[in-house]
């Protein structure tokens, strides 16, 4: 059992109005050291973490914390999840998450949204570590802002997060060397599509830059051998280094970069009865999900593309009645 220290104040004051006791803490599982309990705790399925912080004070703030996350990704035992931002008919903004590997595979809507961004359209959402992140944005009836919302996955959580250095909207944004970058879009004056916003989570800030040869028209960005490249036409995901786009020009069909050659590869196209475009690409492993509207999801297993093999489709989420658009999707593992 270890101890805490606890300081006691002494009521009659004098040299010894502070006294010190030692007070036993409870181990997180009776009868085993803490660093073996934690090797237990650590495997036990995400989907599980919102019954594990209420076990004890212990285990709420091993959950909450970063020291599990960190066990578990130096382990490999972090599980991905699939976060898709979506517009419904109400033209609110909504959140659901896909658990990729669960026997009851379906989307679940994310309560308690932050209540100033659920009309706001040209958001950010970006992903660094354990968090989503949600920035700027606008609407007709208000300009674009810096409001940043934070929403840590342990704690399955929104807070109000430090704000953009600039107010911006319809900007791309991508995480690069542990920072997220919001990059060109609208804003409150002519110099806001030249710039771009880096956010240092060590910091907790954000720094602002500026440079004339941005396009102006940036939307969308990807990460390619720790490079960002954006200007792509249709939705990008990179997966071992290698970089596939859904062609939605006529129907759907996933090309692949081929660096060698220096030209787009086709590798198969997807039914018409399993997707609806417009869609969003995540990768999970060597799987890319396909996510349209709706949350028709299809998942593609592309392990054998780049040896000619092609691509299988080898499992789907069935369509939804919902129309809901699809306006971003991340992944998020701890």
């Amino acid at each position: 059992m270890q101890e805490v220290s606890i300081e006691i104040e002494n009521p009659e004051g004098g040299s010894e109005g502070i006294s010190r006791m030692r007070q036993p803490q409870e181990p997180l599982i009776h009868g085993l050291p803490d660093d073996i309990a934690l090797l237990c705790l650590a495997r036990v399925p995400r989907e599980y973490y919102t019954v594990l912080k209420f076990v004890s004070r212990r285990w709420r703030d091993l959950v909450h914390g970063e020291g599990l996350h960190a066990h578990r990704k130096k382990h490999n035992l972090d599980e991905t999840w699939i976060y898709a931002l979506c517009r419904d008919k109400f033209e609110q903004v909504c959140c659901y998450v896909l658990d990729p590997n669960s026997s009851r595979r379906s989307w679940k809507q994310m309560r308690e949204l932050p209540s100033r961004s659920l009309l706001r359209k040209g958001v950010g959402f970006e992903v660094l570590g354990k968090r989503l992140y949600l920035m700027g944005g606008c609407r007709w009836s208000e300009d674009a802002t810096d409001e940043t919302y934070c929403y840590d996955a342990s704690k399955n959580s929104w807070t109000e997060a430090n704000p953009l250095s600039t107010a911006r909207c319809y900007f791309a944004c991508e995480v690069l060397g542990q920072k997220i970058y919001a990059i060109g879009g609208l804003g409150l004056n002519s110099s806001v599509p030249h710039s771009w916003d880096t956010y240092d989570p060590c910091t907790n800030n954000w720094t602002s830059h500026s440079d004339g040869n941005i396009v102006p028209e940036i939307e969308d960005s990807f990460v390619l051998d720790a490079d960002m490249v954006s200007g792509w036409q249709g939705p990008a995901v990179v997966v071992d280094d290698t970089l596939y786009v859904l062609d939605e020009s006529s129907g759907t069909r996933l090309m692949m970069w081929e660096k060698d050659l220096r030209e787009w590869v086709a590798i198969g196209r997807l039914s018409p009865l399993l997707t609806r475009p417009p869609c969003k690409l995540v990768a999970v492993g060597k799987s890319i999900y396909v996510i349209g509207k709706g949350r028709s999801t299809v998942v593609v297993d592309v392990s054998n593309a780049g040896n000619g093999g092609g691509m299988m489709v080898s499992s789907s989420i069935p369509k939804l009645t919902s129309n809901d658009e699809i306006i971003n999707c991340k992944c998020l593992s701890i």
